[in-house]
């Protein structure tokens, strides 16, 4: 089976920096995109950031743009996301996913990758003003 498991959450203040870790155990992650989401409740769950396979490709939403940074070892099978400048509005639970073939990034498709998403149980992220 299966697993993604998210780390290095936590209550911050405004302006300071976190970095989430994702270990993923029993899929070659090389094998296809991953990417991190975030959720907060009454929401839908939104993506955040992207990754290509090989990591040369990244996408991420406006919101976040310049001040978080994914990326990936292949090697050790992980995924991480390093937020810089967090702001109040960050404050969500966020999830790592392991994307489905066919999943698009920056503009281009990659075709490996699981037949359906594979994802994490999440780590809450918070921050204060």
């Amino acid at each position: 089976q299966v697993q993604l498991v998210e780390s290095g959450g936590g209550s911050v203040q405004a302006g300071e920096s976190l970095t989430l870790s994702c270990a993923v155990s029993r899929y070659s992650i090389s094998n296809g995109c991953m990417g991190w989401f975030r959720q907060v409740p009454g929401k839908e769950r939104e993506g955040i950031a992207l990754i290509s396979p090989g990591g040369g490709a990244r996408s991420y939403v406006d919101s976040v743009k310049g001040r978080f940074t994914i990326s990936r070892d292949n090697a050790k099978n992980t995924v991480y996301l390093q937020m810089n400048s967090l702001k109040p509005e960050d404050t969500a639970m966020y999830y790592c996913a392991a994307l489905k073939a066919g999943t698009k990034v920056d503009g281009s498709i990659y075709y490996g990758g699981p037949r359906n998403d594979y994802w994490g149980q999440g780590t809450q992220v918070t921050v204060s003003s």
